[in-house]
């Protein structure tokens, strides 16, 4: 049986890794695809990796598009990164099915701007629900840390995300379980949104042929 292209396209999942500099969004695709952790990397510009995995005993072909720090300053709900900076990032947000804005728990900044990205997601699609999930890193580094495991639990509460505290340098399965819960996130949305489109289908079907009924009767009366 040939395979339709909604089911097609459920099978494929675009996601967009978001964050500062130096949180560790790299290591974290790196780690997910390959298993391997390299510590360091030289992140100048975007990069798009490809790889297929088992999530829920199927399988599914995903792009991740691996970002360079580009977050926008937001007051007063109006957005101040402007130019090619801007468009950039604007576009990858366009491009993408699914986020996984990272920050470090060993730097406030880059905690502080899971908000104003977030913001901008909600922006940009136009709509509520995206599916997001909110992962903290280097939970290993307990000396160095500066935001407590409450405060991004709460902040995820408040945006309407999945969280998860991790190590990338130290933890696999942790890695696999946040990028698990994400395609699952965008499985559901897919299928809502194939739901309400059949059920829009549906009606503009009982419409037409409501309209029709309705042009025979008129013709019959005269």
């Amino acid at each position: 049986m040939i395979m339709s292209e909604s089911v097609r396209k459920m099978l494929r999942a675009k996601l967009v890794v978001l964050g500062r500099d130096n949180c560790g969004k790299t290591a974290l695709c790196v780690r997910f695809i390959t298993r391997r952790f390299i510590g360091e990397y030289e992140h100048k510009r975007e990069v798009t990796y490809r790889c297929q995995k088992i999530v829920d005993k199927e399988a599914i072909e995903l792009e991740i598009l691996d970002t360079v720090d580009k977050v926008p300053n937001v007051r007063n709900n109006i957005r101040e990164c402007v130019g090619p900076a801007a468009s950039s990032l604007e576009s990858s947000i366009k491009w993408g099915d699914g986020f996984l804005i990272m920050y470090s728990v060993t730097d406030r900044s880059s905690f502080e701007a899971v908000s104003r990205l977030k913001r901008l997601i909600d922006h940009v699609k136009q709509t509520l629900g995206i599916p997001t999930v909110i992962v903290a890193n280097k939970c290993d580094m307990e000396n160095g840390r500066v935001v407590r495991t409450d405060e991004g639990q709460v902040l995820a509460s408040d945006l309407r995300c999945s969280f998860f505290e991790l190590s990338v340098a130290e933890d696999t399965s942790a890695v696999e379980a946040a990028f698990g819960q994400l395609v699952r996130e965008v499985r559901q949305e897919f299928q809502r949104h194939l739901v309400a489109m059949d059920k829009r289908s549906r009606m503009l079907q009982m419409r037409h042929a409501l309209k029709n009924k309705l042009t025979r009767s008129k013709t019959m009366q005269w």
